[in-house]
């Protein structure tokens, strides 16, 4: 059968000589070459938007060699005609005769030959010559030329028809020709749109004639396929596709309302139809069986598909193509399925396979003219899914004929359940032969089934699609299987689950996984790891999907896993070392957020929930959580169990470690036997929850203190003495139990520990052992602090340390069971206070002042602070502190720092440093003290609260902590009020009561009570060559009245003292030295030699006479004197004359000298007016 006409026609004519000229002949060939139109953009008034033609093909027909029959009553494209018609005149355009005499007649003729034609176009081409044309354009016409003529006659419709082409012989100039192709371009669309106007008018006026007598649809297709046809030809594929799917709709109307009169039957096969290809519409005359009424359904189906597939090919739209033949085998084939009795046996089967794969070819074909770039992926999958389909074919087949078992993978394609005793089909009416030898030999159909199922699996992984190449794969491997070939069928079904897996493709993984299991109990392996690990993955994917995949029936399932499970405890007994499996779903661990307190012995419980999503018990040997802290902490609960029902399990986990503070749950560990199942629960940025993971935070675990558990803390030693090598106070609680061996190592970056130079700082009696990095201990009694002293390097340059601290120890209670503590300390290695010191010569007197302050926010308590001298004795020294003995205890705050002055008395220098010790402790310490205390009393008292010692001296602690009103009163008086009341329903509210009491009525001791710390600072005595004592005496008497710009006589006396200077020997020496009374202006003008220079003497006096002037009264310090040694003569210090250091105190600094105002009498005469 023909197909539609690719081009539009367009005719010519003129008269015979110029058509059979040689001009004409280039004339055409030029215009061919113009040819195809493009970019040709239809706005047609009955559609919305604009259509873009891109290209369109154009055949130039003599109008004379076109017949004109008389009208087909079969509707045609509406490309068999010509579109446009063109007549060519050549007369110069100044030749306004010729024209009247024969050209207008010849042009009058051709027209009303065309005009009478429907829906065609005329146009008149006017060709003159390049060098005609210059001539005529040269000089100024009243008679205008034939083109203008030619217009005036025939552009009656105001429709410029009419175009001049000017045409030079061997010249092909693009520009010469482009208003004849604007003019050929719109006269085709304008012809082509009153076509299709006409034409869809007489397509609504026949379908509006659906419900009378006599109408027929097919006759009513082919008239609406025309517009199909002609619109394929305009290479407007869309709208040609539109006009078959509105056919597809009436076609389907028809079916619905079951008025097939117009076709055969559904289907009338004959000997080649199951393997003809789909595609092809040559292969039978389509559209003589539709207009003779007598096509069946089948093949209307065929033709109607095919005619779309090859518009969506011409489209590029490959893709579509696929999934239209795929959908139209798979709904025809169940169609003929129907009526199977009445068509050859596996006539379905073949068709579908041959259609399948001819389609794959066809478009193997199309795709080769086509640049399909980013749609070749789905293109492939397209194609995939037909091979896909014909693969299936080839499984009801292989089943037939036995050559396949009726079992998943293979019975999947069935649509109905084969009955077992069924007789197998006919093979003989299959008409594709590559088919019918394959049905006819078993190795045949199995190289046939491999090799569309790979050519498949290629496509699939061409185009991205790897679940559906992966479940190929699994078919392959059960078609292995299946001939006996194990190692190969195992060695896939292992392989392919690791690539569902990361797709969640749940049901695939769980298929393959129970084919690998039953192909390795088939093949005898033993059941090693890789066994175990198909197995925990079955298990996994079947607690994912509740069971739901596993393709066997519900009641068989819990006896199936079951097996399973109990294969699996035999397996793993036999492994020689762990195995370890991760974040496993089919156990899920759930842990609750508080821990409790065992209270006999050290260590908490943790409840903790295992959830079974199996449908049978599990055995098990242990659970196990690890909870992490800070640092290196690291605690682990586990509880020894047995079995795990289906369903939730509620275990208590016990950790003997005492532990407190909040805890994140890191991971938690289920162990059968040798195997290990580990889920971490901890979520960080960097790695990903698991698809079967609650999404939330990570889990806080709380662990209530133990106040009554071993624990290991570190304080400053008591005494502190700067310069000496530096130690550690390492407190060991024992709390309730009775130690009967401990052992510990210090660490920390930068400090080494002496451990062989430890000291015990307690009476209590403990056998003691030490190695280089390691103390241990035996027999500690319980409710016993023990304090053990250890050296440590140098940590002057670090403000802190923090000290890990590993602790293993046995108890009485539990001998066999070992406790390890991993914690960690910081201890700060700075004092608490710090001390600023002043000194003031006095002759051979030296007065040190010294100024405690506290560097944080806490209050120090001080006790005494003493200047020691030297352990040698040093002659005539002496100390003597210038405070009250009965100073009693001094409360250094933020706000408010201690000042201790001692005097330094001695017989010469003192080259020896002095001790400062200062006996103080931090407020915190001293309350918990006179806490603890009141509790011990409140115990005595009452024993039966010897229990609660620890917790009640912790509870009165922490409610002072939360209100700082009662320091003031303490520092006062010594009264400590407890702010705060315990709750109602406090166990511990009558003892807090009762020691609250004690504690109001408490009173500072005379002599301090409880610890204390000692800091010995070592004191530098320093140097001072020169002491210079100057005073400004006045020569008047005491009560001698003073008077403002009254002259006062004074005396300067300067004595000096070398007795605090290097050695003894500097007696002997003598210093020039420089003296300069201060200039006070405003009060005081001094008169006499008030700067100058004199020779010092160890003891030596200097006296100068000065006359000093008040300026104005009032009471008025004398001036100061400023004493300075000039530099010694030859001795150089640093490249520079020496200058002795000197200290200069002024005697008179704290008098005053009262100047009173000057007195006098003045006259005044008033004069008091005459009379």
């Amino acid at each position: 059968m023909a197909g539609p006409k690719k081009s539009v026609i367009v005719s010519y004519s003129s008269t015979q000589s110029f058509l059979s000229s040689s001009s004409w002949t280039q004339i055409l060939q030029t215009l061919n070459s113009q040819l195809p139109l493009r970019n040709i953009h239809w706005k047609s008034a009955s559609r919305p938007s604009i259509r873009t033609i891109h290209e369109l093909d154009v055949s130039l027909v003599n109008l004379d060699t076109i017949r004109d029959e008389h009208t087909s009553q079969i509707p045609t494209t509406l490309l068999e005609r010509p579109l446009l018609n063109i007549y060519v005149i050549t007369c110069e355009n100044n030749d306004l005769e010729a024209y009247r005499a024969t050209v207008k007649k010849q042009i009058k003729e051709w027209h009303a030959t065309v005009t009478s034609r429907k829906n065609q176009e005329w146009l008149i081409l006017h060709v003159v010559r390049a060098d005609t044309r210059a001539q005529s354009g040269a000089f100024f016409t009243l008679k205008g030329s034939v083109l203008d003529k030619v217009r005036a006659d025939f552009n009656t419709d105001k429709r410029e028809r009419c175009v001049q082409l000017v045409w030079s012989a061997g010249t092909n100039n693009p520009a010469a020709w482009a208003e004849f192709l604007n003019k050929l371009r719109d006269g085709v669309l304008s012809a082509f749109e009153s076509a299709v106007i006409q034409r869809e008018e007489e397509v609504r006026r026949s379908e509006g004639q659906r419900q009378m007598p006599g109408w027929n649809f097919c006759t009513f297709f082919i008239l609406k396929e025309s517009l199909a046809t002609s619109f394929e030809g305009m290479t407007l594929y869309d709208d040609a596709l539109v006009v078959y799917e509105e056919l597809e709709v009436s076609f389907y109307q028809v079916l619905k309302e079951k008025n097939l009169s117009w076709f055969g039957t559904l289907i009338t096969p004959s000997p080649t139809d199951d393997s003809a290809p789909l595609l092809s519409i040559s292969k039978k005359t389509y559209r003589e069986l539709i207009l003779a009424n007598n096509i069946s359904v089948f093949d209307f189906r065929i033709y109607v598909l095919s005619r779309q597939c090859e518009l969506l090919a011409n489209a590029s739209r490959l893709t579509e193509v696929c999934k239209k033949v795929g959908v139209f085998l798979s709904a025809f084939g169940r169609r003929l399925r129907e009526i199977e009795s009445e068509i050859p046996p596996l006539f379905v089967e073949s068709w579908i396979y041959s259609s399948a794969l001819s389609a794959v070819d066809q478009c193997d074909t199309w795709g080769s003219k086509v640049d399909l770039d980013a749609k070749r992926p789905a293109f492939n999958a397209g194609k995939a899914e037909l091979l896909e389909l014909g693969r299936n074919q080839l499984d009801v087949l292989g089943i037939e004929k036995q050559y396949l078992p009726c079992k998943p993978p293979f019975s999947s394609a069935l649509l109905v359940s084969r009955p077992e005793n069924a007789q197998p089909k006919s093979t003989e009416s299959i008409s594709n032969p590559q088919l019918s030898t394959a049905l006819k030999d078993q190795d045949t159909f199995y190289d046939l089934y491999i090799l569309i199922t790979n050519r498949a699996i290629d496509l699939y992984a061409k185009s991205g699609r790897r679940k559906f190449a992966l479940k190929l794969h699994g078919s392959l491997a059960a078609l292995d299987l299946h001939r006996g070939r194990l190692d190969n069928a195992l060695t896939t079904y292992n392989s392919l689950p690791a690539h569902y897996a990361p797709h969640s493709w749940t049901s695939l993984e769980s298929i393959m996984l129970s084919r690998a299991l039953e192909t390795h109990e088939t093949a005898g392996k033993p059941k090693d790891r890789e066994w175990i690990h198909v197995l925990l993955a079955f298990f996994k994917t079947y607690a994912e999907s509740g069971g739901t995949e596993l393709l066997i029936p519900r009641e068989s399932k819990g006896v199936y896993i079951s097996q399973l499970t109990r294969s699996l405890e035999t397996a793993v007994s036999d492994l020689d070392s762990d195995l370890s499996y991760p974040d496993h779903p089919a156990l899920k661990v759930q842990v609750s957020s508080v821990a409790i307190l065992d209270e006999s012995r050290d260590g908490s419980h943790l409840e903790v929930n295992v959830h079974n999503s199996l449908p049978c018990p599990i055995s098990i040997s242990e659970v196990s959580i690890l909870l992490t802290g800070r640092d290196l902490e690291r605690f682990r609960f586990t509880s020894a169990t047995e079995l795990l029902s289906p369903g939730t399990t509620n275990l208590k986990l016990f950790c003997p470690t005492p532990c407190h503070g909040s805890f994140l749950l890191d991971s938690s560990e289920i162990r059968m036997k040798r195997l290990l199942l580990q889920w971490s629960h901890r979520r960080t940025s960097h790695n990903k929850t698991p698809r079967h993971a609650a999404k939330g935070n990570n889990v806080l675990v709380r662990i209530p203190h133990d106040l009554l558990a071993f624990d290991v803390r570190l304080r400053q030693p008591p005494l502190v003495a700067l310069g000496a090598p530096p130690s550690l106070l390492v407190v060991i609680s024992t709390g309730r139990n009775e130690v009967l061996h401990a052992s510990f190592s210090l660490s920390a970056p930068s400090v080494n520990f002496d451990c062989q130079g430890v000291t015990l700082s307690t009476s209590i009696a403990v056998y003691r052992s030490t190695t280089p990095d390691r103390i241990s201990l035996q027999d500690l009694p319980a409710d016993k602090e023990i304090e053990l002293l250890i050296p440590h390097s140098d940590v002057s340059s670090f403000h802190s340390i923090k000290v890990s601290i590993e602790v293993d120890y046995t108890t009485a209670l539990e001998p066999s069971i070992t406790r390890s503590l991993r914690l960690t300390r910081v201890i700060s290695t700075t004092l608490p206070v710090s001390v600023n010191v002043e000194d003031f010569f006095r002759g051979d007197k030296l007065f040190s002042k010294f100024i405690v302050s506290t560097l944080s926010h806490q209050h120090v308590r001080i006790s005494n602070a003493r200047l020691e001298p030297p352990d040698t004795e040093s002659s005539g020294l002496k100390i003597l502190a210038c405070s009250s003995s009965k100073r009693g205890i001094i409360t250094v705050t933020p706000a408010q720092a201690a000042q201790f002055l001692f005097q330094i008395n001695s017989n010469g220098p003192v080259r020896e440093a002095l001790s400062l010790d200062i006996t103080y402790r931090m407020l915190r310490e001293e309350v918990e003290f006179v806490v603890e205390e009141a509790v011990e009393r409140a115990i005595l008292e009452n024993p039966d609260w010897k229990l609660h010692r620890i917790p009640l001296a912790r509870k009165l602690i922490q409610m002072l902590e939360t209100d700082a009103s009662w320091v003031e009163i303490y520092g006062i008086s010594g009264e400590l009020y407890i702010p705060g009341s315990p709750a109602p329903d406090d166990a511990l509210r009558e003892p807090i009561e009762v020691v609250k009491k004690m504690l109001q009525t408490h009173q500072h001791s005379d002599t301090p009570t409880g610890p204390w710390h000692d800091i010995k600072i070592p004191v530098d005595v320093p140097i001072m060559n020169i002491v210079a004592a100057a005073q400004i005496k006045l020569s008047t008497q005491r009560d001698t009245a003073l008077y403002a710009g009254q002259p006062i006589p004074a005396t300067l006396v300067v004595r000096s003292s070398f007795h605090w200077g290097t050695s003894s020997n500097d007696k002997e020496r003598q210093y020039m030295m420089q003296y300069d009374v201060e200039e006070m202006v405003k009060e005081w003008l001094v008169s006499g030699k008030k700067r100058g220079t004199f020779v010092a003497t160890d003891a030596g006096t200097f006296i100068v006479p000065l006359t000093l002037v008040a300026l104005h009264h009032g009471e008025f310090k004398l001036p100061k004197v400023m004493i300075n040694a000039l530099p010694l003569a030859n001795v150089v210090t640093m490249g520079s004359m020496a200058i002795p250091n000197t200290e200069t105190y002024q005697v008179h600094g704290a008098e005053k000298v009262l100047i009173s105002p000057r007195g006098g009498r003045s006259t005044f005469v008033l004069g008091m007016g005459s009379t």
